[in-house]
This record gives structure tokens, C-alpha cells and sequence, in this order.
């Protein structure tokens, strides 16, 4: 075995985005595309000779390939030793458990999370630091920089690992370890929650539950925890084998791309229990029997019942959620006394405050939530909380939902997402509004006065570090908002976000259609935006 090292031209384009680098595959097919960026994570790290690494991903198309190819630069940069995952795959938040297990320097994860894959498809890599979480702003930006002016990288000449079942390997001097990564995380579910009850609930016979892993990663460890140790029957996770492609499907758990759950769930003979993992397993979706849970209030419902959860019954720190997530976890945190931090959209924000004890559960509007335990969100970890709540209350998803909203009130809550609108244009509309927030307050939209309107910036409480521009703000006298931000996780043109709330305390009107309740709101927000002016949409591609 040899190391060579092979030279390279930088490419213009390797800049993370919110959650790494995507892009499509046959962009980190291109000669030496990946091999650059991984290259620039390994100089741009401090002291990594003889190390230890977590390294896997979501098992889309290139997974495999990109693994071996990452093995070898890592043996010939001087990592001492890696852990990765059979198969190659390794659920984002149980990579981040990994790492904090194993007191690892840091992990490569593989994945578009929610994106398509395939041949055409999407691919994604980004870096995790030693505290399991997504790399801060400061890491990003030395990997972009070195991105920048690369001439050369290093691999090791060697024949390819397998990664089929576990064993211990040697790459030169680094040791390769594959491992069961399905374990740790199992075990790590069984510190924090009520096994027992929830065992109790799913082999009662009188509740049943659908778990749809959309072919993506989290099918493994949905098995494991549901099917062979909470001992609900075989077949309650659906799709639950990792295809490269997952299926065909969009990996993405939400009301349009998780239509076969949806169908099940307000179908006939409807279980009492759905949710939804996405392709790299850190998103969630909730749903009870007819009933969709709204991801801002699935936050909101697990803060106020945490105290019914073994690992969080001493109370909680703190909660932080996003910027454009709903208020309602505010007004949870208000009455029970803890401070609620806003943050700008993407679990790299939330990590701060977790290692400072300033926050014990973080979550986002986009099917996100998380805790303490680890340092990313967690699809099966929400889905295992709300089990908890439901076994601990003897409630429905719904009736605990709706007894939410009597006591604290309703957020109406809704995301517009206009995917793939022409970039040029997207830009064009955020610059036109964000020139115009300074002189919106105090102007009346039918029954709406703007109260204020910003571009919402953040100033870490913790280290001082200062985020700008993360998402244009305008809130109106009643405590309605509107909110508009271009994503950073599709790899084609833009994905517009329009997100609208509007707080009702009267529990009579809780009923009612959520874009119904929000009509006007809607009707406002083009007419602020000119959404369809610049877009030449009609509607949505996605409401959730």
C-alpha cells in the first residue's frame, strides 16, 4: 500500500450549505469533485493524526462508493481509526451518538437528507464535530476557504473494504472498525424512555401504530426498536429496507411525499398511531387517527408533557426552536418558567446552547425535533417520545393535541414551499422585500397592522458569534406573522419558504381548516411578495 497524492484544480461551487454540501450526483461524480471537498475537511482540521472518526450515511445512490473512497484519504491524512457503519449506513442523529460514545474527533455523514436519490438524484457530505453536531459557522467556512485554492489530495492505494458485516480491517496504520450502528442508538433510546409502558401500549391489543421508514435509513433501527423489542407486530414499519433510490420516492415526511402513510391514516380501519422518518432519519412526522400533528405543536406538546418521560422528568433547562417555527413551544416555556431562545433555521444553531445547559430540547418547524442526547434532531427519538405520552396519558394523539390548545391557545401554522422557482427570481423578491422592511410598520393590510418587520438576525448567547439576513420577519399587532426565507437544502433553483402564523385563544374557533384560518394572511402575503409575479406559481408545490 502507498499514498499518492494527486493533483487537482479547486472548484467554485463547494460552499456547506445549512446542513453540508449538496449537490446532484453526477456533480460529486465529476473527476476529483468529492475528492476536493473531503480533502479540504481533513486540512482544515486541527490535529487530526491518529484520531478516531464516525463515517456513514443514508444509503442513497454513491453511499457505497464515496465510503471507500473517504477510508482511503482518511488512511493517507494520518486518521488513526474510523468507525463505520455495516453497509455503509449510519442514521444522522445515531452517527451523532457515535461520536459522543466514542469520543471521536469528529464524523463524516453521507446524505441529502430529504432530498431524491438515485443516479440523478441528490448526495450530500458534510462534517460533524466532536461534540456529535453539525460543524459551526467557523468549520464551514475554513473548509469553503480551503475548497477555494486546493491543488492536491492524498489517497492511500488499496483494495476496497468490505462492508457487509462487522470486522476490524487495516487501511496502512489506520484501523478500520465496522460496526452494528443500529446498538448504541437502541440502547441509548432505552436510557430516556419508558420501554415498559410503551411495550405495554403496543402489544395491548387494542392500539396499533404505522411506522413508515420510506425506504430511507431509518428502516433498520425502526425494526429493531419496534417490531423486536417494543414487540409490535411484524409489518408495523413500512418500507422499511434502505434502497438506493429509496423506492422511487421523495424521502421526506411530510403530507405530499409521505402519501402512502397519509392514505393509511385517514383511510378505513385506521391505526391509532403514524409516523414518518426521512431519508437520513433526523426529521419526524406525527399523526393520530385523521388527525395531522403540526410539527411547531408536536414541539410544543413534547416540551409540556417531558416531565411524563423517564430521561426528562427531573424538568428542562431551556427550549430553543428556529426562527420561522410557530410560538406556540413560547408560550409552554412562558408558563412553566425556562427561558425559549430563537435561533436562525439549522441544528448547528441549537448546539450552543445544549453544551451550555441553556436548552434540553430544540426544535424546528421542518419535521425536526431533538434533545440533550444527542447533538442533531431525531426522527425515531420524537416518534418514541409521543408513544411515551400517549402510553403515560391513556389519550389519543388528538385528544392530547386538543387539550393543548385549550390550555395555551392554538398557533395556526402553515409552511407555503414554492420548490425549484428560478433563482434569479427568488433572489429578486428576497432583495425587494428586504428593502422594504424598514418602512412597513404601521401600515394596515386588511384587517392586519404590521407591528415590525426585520431581517431577523442572531447573536449567539453563548460564544457571541452574530448570524445575519437568516430570514425576512413581519409580525402584526395581534401576533401574527409572516415569514419569507430561501432554503438552503435543494440542489436545483430555489425553494421559496413562505411561513404564516396567527395565534387564536378562543377555543371555539379551534376547529376550524388551518388555511382556512389563515386565508387572509395568505392573500397578504403575496400581495407583500408579489409571490406570484416572480415565481409564475399559482400555488404551493408543498403546504404543510
Amino acid at each position: 500500500m502507498s499514498i499518492k497524492t494527486i493533483s487537482t484544480k479547486p472548484f467554485s461551487d463547494q460552499k456547506p450549505g445549512t446542513s453540508g454540501l449538496r449537490k446532484s450526483v453526477p456533480t460529486f461524480q465529476e473527476p476529483n469533485y468529492l475528492e476536493n471537498f473531503v480533502q479540504s475537511i481533513f486540512d482544515s482540521l486541527e490535529d487530526c493524526q491518529g484520531k478516531t472518526i464516525v463515517l456513514g450515511g443514508d444509503g442513497r445512490y454513491y453511499n457505497r462508493q464515496a465510503i471507500q473512497t473517504i477510508l482511503k484519504m482518511a488512511a493517507a491524512n494520518g486518521i488513526g481509526r474510523i468507525l463505520v457503519g455495516c453497509n455503509g449506513i449510519v442514521s444522522t442523529p445515531a452517527a451523532s451518538c457515535l461520536i459522543r460514545e466514542n469520543k471521536a474527533l469528529g464524523g463524516i455523514i453521507l446524505s441529502a437528507s430529504h432530498n431524491p436519490g438515485g443516479p440523478k438524484g441528490d448526495f450530500g457530505i458534510k462534517y460533524n464535530i466532536d461534540n456529535g453536531g453539525p460543524a459551526p459557522e467557523k468549520v464551514t467556512s475554513a473548509i469553503f476557504e480551503r475548497s477555494k485554492t486546493i491543488d492536491n489530495y492524498k489517497i492511500l492505494e488499496a483494495a476496497d473494504i468490505n462492508l457487509d458485516k462487522p470486522g476490524s480491517f487495516k487501511l496502512g496504520t489506520m484501523d478500520v472498525e465496522v460496526i452494528d450502528a443500529v446498538a448504541p442508538y437502541v440502547k441509548l433510546m432505552q436510557s430516556l424512555f419508558d420501554f415498559d409502558a410503551i411495550k405495554g401500549l403496543l402489544t395491548s391489543g387494542k392500539f396499533s401504530m404505522c411506522m413508515d421508514s420510506l425506504h430511507a435509513v431509518t428502516g433498520p433501527y425502526a425494526k429493531a426498536i419496534f417490531e423486536d423489542c417494543l414487540g409490535a407486530p411484524a409489518g408495523t414499519v413500512k418500507n422499511g429496507v434502505p434502497l438506493e433510490d429509496f423506492g422511487g420516492g421523495h424521502p421526506d415526511p411530510n403530507l405530499v411525499y409521505a402519501h402512502e402513510l397519509v392514505e393509511v391514516m385517514f383511510g378505513n380501519n385506521v391505526p391509532n398511531f403514524g409516523a414518518a422518518s426521512d431519508g437520513d432519519g433526523d426529521r419526524n412526522m406525527i399523526l393520530g387517527s385523521n388527525f395531522f400533528v403540526n410539527p411547531s405543536d408536536s414541539l410544543a406538546v413534547i416540551t409540556a408533557n417531558a416531565h411524563l418521560v423517564p430521561g426528562y422528568k427531573d424538568g428542562l433547562a431551556g427550549v430553543a426552536r428556529s426562527m420561522p417555527t410557530s410560538e406556540a413551544v413560547d408560550r409552554v416555556a412562558k408558563e412553566a418558567g425556562f427561558d425559549c431562545y430563537e435561533t436562525p433555521t439549522g441544528w448547528k444553531f441549537f448546539g450552543n446552547l445544549l453544551d451550555a445547559n441553556k436548552a434540553t430540547i430544540c426544535g424546528e418547524e421542518s419535521f425536526g425535533t431533538g434533545s440533550n442526547h444527542v447533538r442533531e434532531k431525531d426522527g425515531l427519538w420524537a416518534v418514541l417520545f409521543w408513544l411515551n405520552i400517549v402510553a403515560a396519558r391513556g389519550e389519543s394523539v388528538e385528544e392530547i393535541v386538543k387539550s393543548h390548545w385549550q390550555k395555551y391557545g392554538r398557533n395556526f401554522y402553515s409552511r407555503h414551499d414554492y420548490e425549484e422557482v428560478d433563482a434569479g427570481k427568488a433572489k429578486e423578491l428576497m432583495e425587494r422585500l428586504r428593502s422594504m422592511t424598514g418602512d412597513l410598520k404601521g401600515v394596515t393590510f386588511g384587517n392586519y397592522e404590521v407591528e415590525y418587520s426585520d431581517d431577523f438576525s442572531y447573536t449567539d448567547p453563548v460564544d457571541g458569534s452574530v448570524a445575519q439576513k437568516q430570514g425576512l420577519r413581519i409580525g402584526f399587532t395581534d401576533g401574527s406573522r409572516i415569514v419569507f426565507r430561501l432554503s438552503g437544502t435543494g440542489t436545483k433553483g430555489a425553494t421559496l419558504r413562505v411561513y404564516l402564523e396567527s395565534y387564536e385563544p378562543d377555543s371555539s374557533k379551534h376547529g376550524l381548516d388551518t388555511q382556512e384560518a389563515l386565508g387572509e394572511l395568505i392573500k397578504i402575503a403575496d400581495e407583500i411578495a408579489k409571490i406570484r409575479e416572480f415565481t409564475g406559481r399559482d400555488k404551493p408545490t408543498v403546504i404543510t
